[in-house]
């Protein structure tokens, strides 16, 4: 108990001395600061800890009890009967594509979702998994995530809370279902819940993550405010700015939206070198850590996606005419509403918060809330008629709601089944205007005026990489990234190799890796990271080594990309294959056995530890593998392949004949299948 009363007091004292260093103001003082000193924010620092929300409430009990009922408060949950908005009566999908249905049942407190196929009054396979977590307010959906070791992924079933209905998730429509396999990295949790406790040299391991976003979220790590209030010190906080935490309304107007579209402006997001989703933090400049493309198109500006809050609400008038009103100012600049500065500088221009109240749900807001701030532009006061020149009968159908007519509800193009606010406002648009011919102008950065050209190289791969696999994106990538010298491939080497991997030119990148030395790519190559960058890029090489047939060298890149991310589980399925291809099957045995331990629905793991038993005259063991496989997916083809191999083996050319069928059925282009087919058909 005493050594813990003095760290507590060692840690205040240390606190007081920087902020005396900062000489940040306190009480009435009215000491001029210096523009050094007003731009640091003491939460900034590496040494401020995120506390959690139960913290903030002992203080700010009001603000934590209306904010918890807001979209951010209810984002993220365990999977309970509360957190859930669904409706149970009737939860059943079909996925057409992969002639799989889907329902949802609860089994006393806890969650499940189904997956299965029939044939007439048949069930052929059954698939029955937990749900751990609920991501989305229930406003629009409810999506659900498993964990599975801490591995987590999405579930293939969503509730779409306006439609009341269930249906795949967004992007597993069309034939692009991934069931229980799509990874929740760290870029999706962290803008969907508060900073979680993520696994280094992984994809999507979490030793643990939060439940909702909370308020660090927004005002940035708590604990050197909470240490210096617990010192009895206080800030006038109506006159003056409070250093030790982040209050977004007294940022600049650039800053304040920085903070909003961290998460309110989805789309390519690209990091800065060396950089990760962890380190921007509320009034830092959101282009110092990573730059958010979207693709523009000429004749679409009533085409958005859902998170494109920031995006639409610049393109508004109503917006870039506030800005430009308002003297360009620095963050912290504004030091009283007496001083040099205004304390809310957004208070003068259309930021996020001249509409939204953070701490208060939508729902719970009311209309003329909105509407007011519109009259302060568009009317002499707020109790005056607004300036509308639509007809008084449908300014009156539309309840005199000013974002009935000018951010009309409509549906986004990444989301089935949602309608939001477009907050791109300005008058109707024309049926004339929907009309007009899409067409493809370029990615657009966002929240970055020039952004560098390695940049924007990284924009257009992962514009194929993650969104739509043109091939204009890798040319227009290749034009940004020199390769001329052997200066200019190293300092672009990992979008170079990651782009000649999108094209599958395996030679081009062991040109690349001759031109500069394969040894000192290779000890260059030593840092871990949150994006796994050295180690992807490792793993590229390893690729190309390995389709040009050069078995040692690929063992010896897999090798490094394990090392330097050993929970990416895919490259350790690499590693296993690279190792039976060089005939070190002992060593593979061990990677795909780890593999398991890590992850026990790993369906690759399986696959490939039952064709070692197999190889070994393991028959027994080999099948049992086999079918903990098949009863997790039973179209996966390499797992078929094998099996037919199985019954091949065991004399059953029948059996085999019918698993290569299968397969075919499915997949008419299967090449291996067909040899296999052709070789069974002398013997059946």
């Amino acid at each position: 108990m005493l050594r813990k009363q003095v760290i507590i007091f060692s840690l205040s004292l240390l606190v007081l001395l920087i902020a005396f260093q900062c000489k940040e103001p306190t009480g009435n003082s009215t000491t001029t600061q210096t523009k050094k000193d007003t731009l640091v924010y003491l939460n900034h620092s590496d040494t401020a800890k995120y506390v959690g929300m139960d913290q903030c409430k002992l203080c700010h009990q009001s603000i934590y009890n209306s904010f918890i009922k807001t979209g951010m408060g209810k984002s993220f949950d365990v999977a309970t009967k509360e957190k859930s908005v669904a409706d149970f009566s009737h939860p059943i999908i079909y996925d057409k594509n992969k002639d799989l249905y889907y329902s949802a049942s609860w089994k006393s407190d806890s969650l499940f979702f189904t997956e299965f196929r029939i044939k007439g009054k048949d069930t052929l396979f059954k698939r029955v998994e937990q749900v751990n977590y609920i991501v989305g307010s229930g406003q629009h959906t409810n999506s659900h995530i498993q964990s599975v070791n801490g591995y987590l992924n999405q579930m293939p079933m969503t509730f779409y809370a306006q439609k009341h209905k269930w249906d795949l998730p967004p992007g597993f429509e069309d034939g692009h279902n991934t069931r229980f396999s799509r990874k929740i990295g760290l870029e999706c949790m962290s803008c969907h819940n508060s900073y979680p406790n993520f696994v280094l040299g992984s994809e999507n391991k979490y030793n643990g993550v939060q439940e909702g976003i909370n308020c660090e979220r927004c005002h940035g790590p708590g604990s050197i405010h909470i240490a210096q209030r617990s010192t009895g010190s206080k800030i006038d906080a109506a006159n003056y700015i409070d250093y030790s935490i982040v209050n977004p309304s007294k940022l600049s107007i650039d800053r304040q939206f920085d903070v909003c579209q961290r998460c309110h402006l989805q789309g390519n997001a690209v990091l800065k070198e060396g950089k990760s989703f962890f380190d921007f933090k509320p009034g830092m400049k959101l282009s110092d850590y990573l730059t958010v493309f979207l693709p523009k198109y000429k004749n679409a500006d009533d085409e958005f996606i859902m998170a494109s809050h920031a995006d639409r609400l610049k393109q508004s008038q109503c917006f870039i005419k506030s800005y430009q009103s308002v003297p360009s100012t620095p963050p912290g600049e504004h030091t009283s509403s007496s001083g040099t500065g205004k304390l809310k500088p957004y208070k003068d221009a259309l930021t996020c918060v001249t509409c939204h109240n953070p701490h208060v749900s939508v729902r719970e807001t009311n209309k003329e809330v909105f509407n007011d701030a519109c009259r302060n532009c568009h009317g002499a006061d707020k109790k005056s008629k607004l300036e509308c020149t639509e007809k008084t009968v449908v300014h009156k159908s539309n309840s005199a709601n000013c974002t009935s007519c000018h951010m009309p509800m409509s549906g986004s193009i990444d989301i089935p089944h949602v309608t939001v606010h477009d907050h791109y406002i300005r008058k109707p648009i024309t049926q004339n205007e929907k009309d007009k011919i899409k067409t493809f102008v370029g990615l657009y950065a966002i929240n970055e005026k020039d952004p560098s050209n390695l940049t924007k190289a990284w924009a257009y791969i992962n514009q194929y990489d993650k969104f739509e696999s043109k091939t204009e994106y890798l040319d227009s990538a290749q034009k940004y990234l020199s390769d001329k010298t052997k200066e200019d491939i190293f300092k672009n080497i990992h979008a170079l190799l990651q782009l000649n991997f999108s094209k599958q030119n395996f030679a081009q990148i062991l040109k690349y890796v001759n031109m500069i030395g394969e040894n000192e790519i290779f000890k260059s190559f030593n840092l871990k990271s949150f994006n796994n960058l050295h180690a992807w890029t490792a793993y590229h090489i390893a690729e190309a080594y390995s389709n040009t047939n050069d078995v040692n060298r690929s063992v010896k890149w897999f090798e490094k990309a394990v090392e330097l991310a050993p929970y990416v589980l895919d490259f350790r399925n690499k590693l296993g294959s690279a190792y039976m291809n060089a005939g070190k099957i002992s060593d593979a045995e061990k990677e795909f056995e780890f593999m398991l331990k890590e992850h026990p629905k790993n369906i690759s793991a399986y696959t490939n530890l039952g064709f070692i038993k197999l190889s070994q005259n393991k028959v027994a063991e080999a099948e049992q593998l086999y079918n903990k496989a098949l009863a997790l997916d039973p179209d996966y083809e390499p797992l078929l392949l094998n099996f037919a191999g199985l019954k091949a083996y065991k004399k059953d050319y029948k059996g085999a004949v019918e698993v290569l069928n299968q397969i075919l059925k499915k997949n008419p282009g299967n090449t291996k299948a067909k040899m296999a087919l052709q070789q069974l058909k002398s013997m059946v």
